[in-house]
């Protein structure tokens, strides 16, 4: 009953809440000590000396654990602060990637972890911070199915019905495929949205005809109040992070022969609404760029 969580950002945060919660020991490391500090909800600051384990390195974490979950912005920071080039010795560590890297990258660290000895298994989700505090994630793990089994009880803490997609790279795929649905639904609703608006169309009737529609997404209801009142804070996925995985879905699209030119649209919106100061904002900001001047209600 003792996880190691590499990467302590708002959903780290939530993660080390949650395994606090189930009577797991829980070792952290974050890149900024500070930010720890700074960070951790208020219902487990005062208990971070008796429950939490703040170890000073990314090595010591490794040592003290047996089960590590790495919740880092991309692949470089993974490989940088692991020092998979050192072949290390990971005998016995099970490493599980959860955050948002493409397939090819997945690949290329499970290599090399389990030519460190170490067993790897790519797990990312699908959700934010309230499902994560709850344990109502979407898990997606890729790699070994007996990795999965065996690390499985540690993943139901976060979800409880983790998926097996297949082979190392299959859940990486899968997520990114996922998150090209974001982009490309918040991108289409803010163009129909503006659209409307600026000729005159009551929003009310447009969404009532929307919801009574096979269009309808719950993400459209979920981000309305953030279009109509331009107030794109407390971002739980940022669009610095939706242009990164933008970018990965690209390379890897056009690598398996999909014509990317839709995407690439969005991917340049995106860029521009990064440009624009608004990169640690809601990915949602990106309609400030599709209909800079719509009238908000």
């Amino acid at each position: 009953m003792d996880i190691g969580i590499i990467g302590i950002g708002l959903m780290g945060h939530a993660f080390v809440e949650r395994y606090l919660s189930q009577g797991f020991t829980v070792r952290i490391f974050n890149r900024s000590p500070l930010k720890i500090q700074d960070n951790i909800p208020g219902n487990i600051k005062g208990l971070i000396k008796n429950n939490v384990i703040v170890c000073s390195t990314a090595d010591e974490l490794i040592s003290l654990s047996s089960t590590i979950i790495l919740m880092l912005s991309d692949a470089e920071a993974i490989n940088s602060l692991l020092h998979l080039d050192e072949q290390k010795d990971l005998k016995g560590k099970t490493i599980l990637q959860m955050a948002t890297i493409s397939p090819t990258q997945s690949r290329e660290i499970g290599e090399v972890i389990s030519s460190c000895g170490g067993h790897y298994l790519e797990a990312p989700v699908l959700g934010s911070l309230p499902e994560a505090k709850t344990g109502t994630l979407i898990i997606m793990a890729g790699g070994s199915k007996d990795v999965f089994e065996d690390v499985l009880p540690t993943l139901q803490v976060l979800g409880t019905a983790p998926r097996y997609i297949g082979e190392t790279g299959s859940a990486a795929a899968l997520k990114l495929a996922m998150n090209q649905l974001i982009a490309s639904l918040t991108a289409g609703f803010s163009l129909s949205l503006g659209y409307a608006i600026k000729n005159g169309v009551d929003t009310n009737l447009f969404m009532d005809t929307v919801r009574e529609s096979a269009l309808y997404a719950k993400t459209y209801d979920k981000k309305l109040q953030k279009y109509l009142h331009r107030d794109f804070g407390a971002a739980n996925f940022t669009t610095r992070h939706l242009l990164k995985d933008i970018r990965l879905f690209i390379d890897d699209a056009k690598a398996a022969g999909l014509n990317t030119d839709a995407l690439e649209g969005i991917e340049r919106i995106t860029d521009k609404t990064v440009e624009n100061g608004l990169d640690l904002m809601d990915y949602s900001s990106i309609y400030e760029v599709i209909c800079p001047d719509s009238v908000s209600e």
